[in-house]
């Protein structure tokens, strides 16, 4: 920290001070916060949310300490998005930014020289991207919302709204092939109106970076629970104890806006709270918009999976396997590894994966579906998941029913 940077820091230090001197608890200090907050932000503001820009119209607490102050923030399409506060970056020279740092400082975020760089992010036009209408182009599904779709071009980072007939039956992640039929901009957007001609599941060619793998550990079967003495076992679990030791892994969890020193905001958990509900729409929303600020969560693909697995387990299906996609960017050929359940990390992939032998099964692709039980044994042979009592009735073809797995 420079010396012009210390008396910033004091004068953070001391408003907090005045704020919350007579707040006791979370809960009240939580209150006195957003009275301040929204006391002295002259809203709507230009921000930015991950490096893209954004309008601030509302911040909000509603009393859940494990969100905290939230953030309802709109984007140049008109969609909202509630994040949390301290996901949002507001300019230094703007109004009443010292009551936002106030609230990163109470939790214990950043000084006050990371908020220099923090300017809302310039709104230019478009670029002009010449198509050739006659050839199909790629592009990535990124969001779908009502009447289009969020995309980018595969072969380019940049993106284009797209207008078809048949966006219902796609899911983001995978790559759309479209005969283009007219190419225009709107106030500096670009938009696309075609036809879908086909639709793949290609994480390789979505340019992601391959999560990360940490070792935690070695594995040694002699040493875990196999049954009582005596009784006999079964032949995935006779393949796992002859292997013999193996590396333990953790695979990277991606969740945009979530930050190991903030533990109040978990948009997975709020919309698995509304799932719960019965607010679908809420909870597609939320996850959704995790997938638009990084493809790599690997939990939204599945918790979207979740969402349409009991009336449209073929949309489900797709949804788990772009997330078992994408994480298999990180696994080498022939990896032999574990990604145990109760490693936290690894459990998104898991997820996903689970879901994914779910559908299949349910399809009735009954080779498939027994590949990947199989493979969920071996990368968690402790089986949290209960795979062992599912794999006999998909061997044995038995229909996939309801309440099953």
């Amino acid at each position: 920290m420079t010396m012009r940077e210390q008396p910033a820091r004091d004068r953070i230090d001391a408003l907090l001070d005045e704020i919350l001197t007579d707040a006791h608890g979370e809960d009240e200090q939580l209150w006195a916060l957003l009275e301040a907050v929204t006391g002295e932000l002259k809203l709507p503001m230009d921000v930015t949310v991950v490096e893209k820009p954004f309008s601030l119209v509302e911040v909000d607490y509603d009393g859940n300490m494990r969100r905290g102050i939230t953030a309802r923030c709109v984007d140049a399409d008109g969609r909202e998005h509630r994040v949390s506060l301290s996901a949002v970056r507001v300019a230094p020279d703007v109004f009443g930014h010292e009551y936002y740092t106030v609230y990163r400082r109470w939790l214990g975020l950043d000084s006050a020289s990371e908020e220099r760089a923090a300017r809302p992010a310039r709104k230019t036009a478009a670029r002009d991207r010449e198509l050739d209408l006659s050839k199909t182009v790629d592009l990535v599904l990124v969001r779908l919302t009502a009447q289009a779709a969020r995309c980018r071009f595969l072969s380019k980072d940049e993106g284009v709204t797209l207008r078809a007939g048949t966006l219902g039956r796609f899911v983001p992640g995978q790559i759309l092939t479209v005969q283009p039929q007219k190419h225009w901009q709107f106030n500096g957007h670009p938009y696309l109106s075609g036809e879908v001609d086909s639709a793949r599941v290609d994480a390789t060619a979505l340019g992601l970076t391959p999560l990360t793998l940490t070792a935690v550990g070695e594995w040694d079967p002699a040493r875990a629970y196999w049954g009582e003495e005596g009784e006999p076992r079964e032949d995935w679990a006779e393949a796992i104890i002859a292997r013999g030791r193996r590396q333990m892994f953790e695979m990277e969890q991606v969740l945009p806006g979530r930050d190991l020193e903030e533990p109040f905001t978990d948009p997975i958990c709020e919309s698995i709270d509304l799932r719960e509900a019965g607010d679908l729409a809420g909870a597609e929303e939320i996850l959704a918009g995790l997938l638009e600020i990084e493809m790599r969560c690997l939990d939204a693909h599945a918790h979207l999976g979740h969402l349409d697995f009991p009336f449209r387990p073929h949309w489900a299906l797709l949804h788990y396997e772009v997330g078992v996609r994408i994480a298999e960017l990180s696994l080498v050929e022939g990896f032999e590894g574990l990604l145990p359940w109760p490693v936290i990390e690894n459990r998104p992939f898991l997820r996903c994966l689970h879901g994914f032998g779910l559908c299949l099964w349910r399809l009735e692709r009954w080779e498939d579906a027994e590949q990947v039980f199989e493979r969920l044994l071996w990368l968690d042979p402790a089986d949290h998941m209960g795979i062992r009592f599912l794999l006999p009735d998909v061997r044995a073809r038995e229909a996939w029913t309801e309440g099953e797995g």
